[in-house]
């Protein structure tokens, strides 16, 4: 049984709160908000829990084994390394961190105190984004062409975060998993219509090794909520929507065939290829739990996450060359 700290009841602390008290190897003691009316609704809902304003209650209290931070990005980087510091391991909400600096300091931070560090990368814990990565695994989309996703919605609007920073990581993060390669540039294209410091509209680009290419279309100011993703390959075709209640990944038997050897004046010709539309079956969980889960069982089990500090830093390096080629207008930025 691992005792747990909320350090946060906003929007998705009471998510987190209800996969963590229901898990059985889980104890949810205190809950933490600088917002006391927050702290109230926490314990309306949950009236074993201790509530306090204090974060530094959370660290001093020998009892709290983890903690899982769900507080606005920009204090992810000190409340994380105040926890693990203090001997808590950690579940951080996305981003890691702010810079890739930062997200180092935490994962030696981490290392040092051989403590657990796992980002709240949740869609890598999502049975249809598992069952698309099997569907690579065995190689049944052939080659990968190219992959392109829309997240947006109206609303939520965000204040201190772009929805580069704000909504790409879930997307970001998917791409990285699924093709398991960083991509070597990206660029980036985005609008302030709300307020002028911040995006709410962002267009980024990736270029992956061997060519595969990506785009990725974020916003909380669109007409519709839309969670989508195509992922184009030379033998199938996948269509990953979140929002589906039933056939969330749909697989379509359709490619482009190259026919011939090529000899005759250097040229193949290509044959369309059009078969069924198939929806594998998926047994759904909620991912969120099964992220909840998975922190708990590398704790116990003292594994590492499937999503840890290396990941985290990963999807940062990506955030941040989008946002040094927002800065440039959309020119293309390497990464390293």
């Amino acid at each position: 049984m691992t005792n747990v700290a909320l350090i946060g009841y906003g929007y998705w602390g009471p998510n987190l709160a209800r996969n963590l008290h229901e898990l059985p190897n889980c104890r949810l003691q205190v809950c933490c908000d600088l917002d006391e009316g927050r702290l109230a609704l926490a314990q309306t809902r949950f009236p074993h829990i201790r509530v306090t304003t204090r974060f530094d209650d959370v660290l001093q209290d020998g009892d709290i084994q983890a903690v899982v931070i769900a507080t606005p990005a920009r204090t992810h980087f000190a409340l994380t390394k105040a926890a693990l510091r203090a001997g808590k391991h950690v579940l951080v909400e996305k981003p890691l961190a702010m810079s890739s600096q930062e997200a180092l300091e935490l994962i030696d931070v981490a290392r040092e105190a051989q403590r657990v560090l796992m980002v709240g990368h949740t869609f890598e814990y999502n049975p249809a984004v598992l069952k698309i990565k099997e569907l690579l695994k065995d190689n049944q989309l052939g080659d990968i062409y190219y992959a392109y996703s829309t997240r947006v919605n109206l609303g939520r609007v965000q204040r201190d975060l772009n929805a580069l920073w704000s909504i790409a990581p879930h997307d970001i993060s998917i791409l990285l998993f699924l093709l398991e390669e960083m991509p070597v540039e990206v660029s980036a294209r985005g609008a302030s219509h709300l307020d002028r410091s911040i995006e709410d509209v962002v267009f980024v680009d990736f270029l992956f090794p061997g060519g595969v290419t990506a785009h990725v279309h974020v916003s909380w100011l669109d007409p519709s909520k839309v969670r989508r993703m195509t992922i184009v390959g030379s033998k199938k075709m996948v269509v990953y929507d979140d929002l589906e209640t039933e056939g969330k990944v749909k697989v379509y038997d359709k490619g482009v065939l190259k026919v011939g050897d090529g000899q005759i004046f250097g040229e193949f010709q290509y044959r369309l290829h059009t078969g069924d539309i198939y929806i594998p079956k998926i047994d759904m969980s909620e991912p969120l739990r099964n992220e909840c889960a998975h922190f708990l069982e590398c704790i116990e089990k003292q594994k590492q996450p499937q999503t840890d500090g290396a990941s985290g830093l990963r999807v940062i390096k990506v955030l941040e060359a989008a946002q040094e080629s927002l800065r440039r207008r959309g020119a293309p930025v390497e990464i390293s």
